[in-house]
């Protein structure tokens, strides 16, 4: 992260500034905490601290909830959101952790195993299309040329 990012997790806001940014009440934080809707990080004390992301997620409850969405719905949404970014950060570690792989075997394969169990050749940089593993292969030896 350079010194510009803002880390939109970090726990930063006291209960009444993340109110205050979010518009609403601090019972109301509260009461979202105890629901689980948006459960903030906790000092060593027990105090409640917001991060962006929070505040984010806090004023998005208040625009579903006047749009007429439940609570529990509102739950789900943010639940399923949450989920997302997780698989989103973690294609995005997995990638890093391919490219990485690549540039330590110079002359290596990439290929995915196929739901029969074939073998599919990619080109550098393309996507599997389906849920498939890819594999980084570098032969032992080179094979000869095949006869003409």
């Amino acid at each position: 992260m350079s010194d510009d990012e803002i880390d939109e997790d970090a726990p930063v806001f006291a209960i009444a500034t993340a109110a205050e940014l979010a518009g609403m009440h601090p019972q109301t934080l509260r009461q979202y905490d105890r629901l689980g809707l948006v459960v903030p990080a906790r000092t060593k004390g027990g105090s409640r601290r917001y991060s962006v992301r929070h505040v984010g997620q806090l004023r998005e409850v208040a625009r579903l909830s006047s749009d007429g969405m439940s609570l529990p719905a509102i739950s789900r949404i943010i639940e399923l959101e949450n989920r997302v970014r997780e698989l989103h950060l973690r294609v995005r570690d997995l990638e890093t952790q391919v490219r990485v792989e690549r540039d330590r075997r110079p002359g290596a394969r990439v290929f995915a195993a196929g739901a029969t169990g074939s073998v599919i050749s990619l080109r550098s940089g393309t996507r599997v299309r389906r849920a498939t593993d890819i594999v980084v292969w570098r032969p032992l030896r080179e094979l000869p040329p095949p006869a003409e």
